[in-house]
């Protein structure tokens, strides 16, 4: 592993991610100081309590200036406005990187802002939970994870090669991947899932108050002559592990997932519309009455899925 170390690191967003990537730098003892920028003076006071960074500032201008190492972690429809802003105050030789969820996008737009002497990496760290803010950083986030960066014919080499550092001392596994590549697989095993979970957990509560309550037969928890069943409202308070495991990630920042699924449209519409063809599909086996295509289809997502165990 290449040996890195910075005098100044600017975070700018010190969320989960953010957050927890300041920790494994000043823990590996690769930086002199870390810098949180940010809106919220609440987050930022929390982050320096919990020693995630060594001062902060509101002020992107005063938060770069002098920085060896930028890192932006704010949703990724503001990122290139962020680092408009802070560009012309960019120390010459310094390297700025992103650790957005859509990359193509991003990546065209921050290099276009690139001063001269500036350096600019794509990045996007497989981790995260539904959790944000710098209380949510976590220590050993990365450790065992996937980094993917994106560089393009424009991204300096060295560069590259100090990024993957920092994230190799984060304990990741980098890998270096075509931007447009990176947005289509992270619709597909990221982005969906994200919007399936916030559409089930509407739909279930939109039952709320849609289930009539039913005859409870006779001798089976009620005496003759009451009603008993599911009463209007009754819904949610049924849910268990099951559908609060599968619905977990719909605590996630609604902000952020706004974000990423307008900048990455295309990706996400077009695996849409495929999960589309595949829900009519299965719904179209279940109306026929089809057990053995029903249990096809369950079968094979139960193969693939246990593929995926360690």
């Amino acid at each position: 592993m290449k040996k890195i170390h910075f005098n100044k690191v600017t975070i700018i967003g010190v969320g989960l991610i953010g957050g927890s990537l300041a920790i494994s730098l000043k823990e590996a003892g690769a930086c002199d100081t870390v810098v949180g920028v940010g809106r919220g003076i609440e987050n930022l006071e929390t982050a320096k309590r919990l020693g995630i960074i060594d001062s902060y500032t509101t002020d992107v201008k005063e938060g770069v200036k002098d920085s060896d190492f930028v890192v932006v972690g704010v949703p990724v429809l503001s990122i290139a406005k962020v680092i408009k802003t802070a560009a012309p105050y960019f120390k010459k030789g310094s390297i700025v990187t992103d650790v957005g969820s859509v990359k193509e996008a991003v990546v065209k737009e921050a290099e276009s802002l690139m001063p001269k002497g500036v350096f600019f990496v794509g990045g996007h760290p497989i981790a995260g939970t539904e959790h944000s803010g710098a209380e949510a950083a976590i220590r050993g986030l990365f450790k065992d994870r996937r980094c993917i960066l994106t560089p393009t014919s424009n991204t300096d080499n060295k560069a590259l090669e100090k990024v993957k550092a920092v994230w190799e001392l984060a304990g990741s596994e980098v890998v270096i991947m075509d931007a447009a590549a990176h947005d289509i697989i992270l619709a597909s095993i990221s982005h969906l899932p994200h919007v399936i979970a916030y559409s089930l957990v509407n739909t279930v509560a939109d039952m709320e108050g849609t289930v009539p309550p039913r005859p409870t037969p006779f001798g089976v928890g009620a005496s003759k002559g009451r009603s008993g069943g599911i009463k209007a409202g009754d819904v949610l308070k049924y849910s268990a592990g099951g559908f609060k495991d599968f619905t977990r990630i719909a605590s996630s920042s609604p902000e952020m997932w706004r974000d990423i699924c307008l900048m990455n449209r295309d990706a996400v519409l077009r695996v849409l519309d495929e999960f589309q063809k595949r829900l009519d599909e299965i719904k179209g086996h279940i109306k026929d009455g089809n057990a053995e295509l029903v249990q096809k289809d369950f079968e094979r997502a139960k193969r693939v899925r246990d593929s995926l165990k360690r």
